[in-house]
């Protein structure tokens, strides 16, 4: 195995850079983030989850209302969320600026409020995501590895090099855990190995640059995987689909056919 290049270590950068966040305007019955007013007026909570986590809540105390869209089921962070999270905006003024602020852009509607909101929705959900790390998560989940002070440096590690030839004893070494312990922590906190955890990862990253229009071979070489062939089974087996069929289909490579 070549050697390991742990130089940094940070829980969220790689997620955010390798998924897109949009926020678009939704209804409380519709939205995933709902930020709330108290009866003064003033910010209140943020409700973050399931779709329709505003339903119920009085129309007029709605601040703002937004449906998250972040690589859906492809991103094991936002898969691993729980359905409801709610975090109290009385406790962070700066939480509460940044919500006021995409309000005031949702409201007026300039040219380029899009791009700002999102912007900004960048710098909401890393915060949500940090204090739901620091809380931890009840359940077994991506949350929970990330929340475990020395299993969390073996996940980042997956994250930022998934195409490194990773054993077990490798990112035990890395987490600073026996071999077992290592395992055995990782089970049960994100409930899974860290050979399927590491699987699903390459599988959601290689299905992304295929519909970039990469070449199938180059995506398998790049991901860690020793034929084409392998990387083609893998991909079948869990998106159902033939990557070259996807890779066909892609809205760029369709877009350049038709031109």
């Amino acid at each position: 195995m070549e050697t390991l290049k742990v130089a940094s270590f940070d829980r969220l950068t790689t997620l955010m850079e390798r998924f897109t966040l949009q926020l678009i305007p939704a209804d409380p019955e519709r939205a995933t983030l709902v930020a709330s007013v108290d009866e003064a007026g003033m910010p209140s909570h943020i409700l973050f989850g399931a779709s329709g986590i505003g339903r119920g809540i009085d129309p007029g105390k709605v601040l703002l209302s937004v449906a998250v869209d972040w690589g859906g089921v492809d991103n094991p962070l936002m898969a691993a969320l729980p359905k409801r999270f709610e975090f109290a905006l009385a406790q962070d003024v700066e939480m509460a600026s940044v919500v006021g602020l995409m309000r005031s852009e949702l409201i007026a509607g300039r040219c380029g409020a899009a791009s700002v909101i999102n912007r900004l929705g960048e710098v909401l959900i890393v915060r949500l995501l940090r204090a739901q790390i620091e809380a931890g998560s009840a359940g077994p989940g991506l949350i929970a590895g990330l929340s475990d002070p020395r299993l969390s440096r073996a996940i980042v590690a997956m994250h930022d090099q998934p195409g490194l030839e990773w054993r077990n004893r490798d990112l035990a070494v890395i987490a600073g855990l026996s071999l077992s312990r290592f395992a055995e922590t990782f089970m049960t906190l994100v409930g899974e190995t860290p050979a399927a955890y590491l699987r699903r990862w390459r599988l959601s990253l290689a299905r992304q640059d295929i519909l970039k229009g990469d070449r199938v071979d180059a995506v398998a070489r790049r991901y860690g995987y020793g034929s084409p062939e392998g990387f083609a089974r893998a991909f079948r087996q869990r998106y159902g689909r033939n990557p070259l069929d996807v890779r066909l289909r892609a809205p760029n490579l369709a877009d350049a056919v038709d031109k």
